[in-house]
């Protein structure tokens, strides 16, 4: 028992959904890690990959829930609620890619040389990490904030787990330009890489101040407001990037619009920049989703203040 007559065990870890979901992870995250150490296997940077999400998520898991069952979080200076909804997004998206990436280039319906014992094993590494994605999942659809309910943090928000995803794409994006995507050729496409990187940040410093508790550090205006300010600075950057990029990378002026035949394959600078391409859309659409639903929940805040 602790000074204030409470258990040190937090039972609600355990004896909840949202512990059932932390267990699931774990489970499912020991299992997976298992089966590819085993016999599952894996190679290249892909499987490196993958290997790296699952083992980053699952020691995650771990943390979160020991320090959870433990009440021990009450002694980091952090937003606990933030943190474990920030975290439990950022999950989600790894075992996404990992689910995706890994039966892409390990499984095969064919045996391999090494038998079927292999392939066997692989087809169980993609469900248990199919299982797991559900889990973490889980954990966000919990922890998310819903209409008419006391929002317990603004990473639960729809607008928090959008900054998640922006910050899980920019990744892709500086992926894909680590990959001889040739972005040093023009001024302008160092402009891409620079706003790419600018947005990044801003993105990176809101869930930093969010999840550390320091949403007051800004003294001029408050922490709603700053947060719309940089997604409409984000959104008009993203804008000139996304129409920037495919001009000076397709256009026959500068590039090629069709992929060269002579382009070895998984090692083509054009197949880079189709992925920045594409993916800096993707982002362009997550700030304008974020920043229309930022407006919306201040004013439905401040109708609801002008009611009161």
């Amino acid at each position: 028992m602790d000074s204030q007559g409470g258990p040190y065990l937090n039972k609600r870890a355990l004896c909840s959904p949202l512990g059932a979901a932390r267990l699931c992870q774990l489970a499912m995250g020991c299992a997976v890690i298992a089966m590819v150490t085993h016999s599952a296997g894996y190679s290249g940077s892909h499987g490196v990959f993958c290997m790296a999400a699952w083992c980053f998520c699952f020691a995650m898991s771990v943390v979160v829930f020991f320090l959870d069952a433990t009440r021990l979080y009450s002694c980091l200076p952090v937003s606990w609620d933030n943190l474990t909804v920030t975290c439990a997004a950022f999950a989600t998206l790894m075992y996404v890619t990992a689910s995706v990436v890994y039966p892409l280039f390990f499984v095969r319906s064919e045996c391999p040389y090494a038998g079927c014992d292999v392939r066997n094993f692989r087809i169980a590494v993609t469900v248990c990490s199919i299982l797991g994605t559900l889990a973490y999942g889980a954990e966000v659809a919990l922890c998310r904030a819903r209409p008419g309910q006391t929002v317990v943090g603004y990473m639960a928000t729809v607008s928090g787990l959008l900054k998640v995803v922006q910050g899980f794409v920019a990744c892709i994006i500086f992926g894909a330009l680590a990959n001889r995507s040739e972005y040093s050729r023009y001024v302008a496409t160092i402009y891409c890489v620079v706003v790419y990187a600018f947005c990044f940040t801003l993105t990176a410093l809101v869930v930093v101040m969010t999840v550390c508790g320091r949403t007051k550090a800004v003294r001029c205006m408050s922490f709603d407001r700053f947060v719309v300010v940089c997604t409409l600075l984000e959104v008009l950057l993203y804008l000139s990037a996304s129409v920037v990029w495919p001009v000076f990378c397709f256009d026959n002026k500068y590039g090629s619009p069709w992929r060269p035949s002579s382009c070895p394959q998984g090692n083509c600078p054009w197949d880079s920049k189709v992925v920045v391409a594409v993916f800096s859309f993707v982002n362009f659409g997550l700030y304008v989703a974020d920043l229309i639903y930022s407006q919306r929940m201040r004013l439905v805040s401040s109708h609801t203040r002008s009611r009161v």
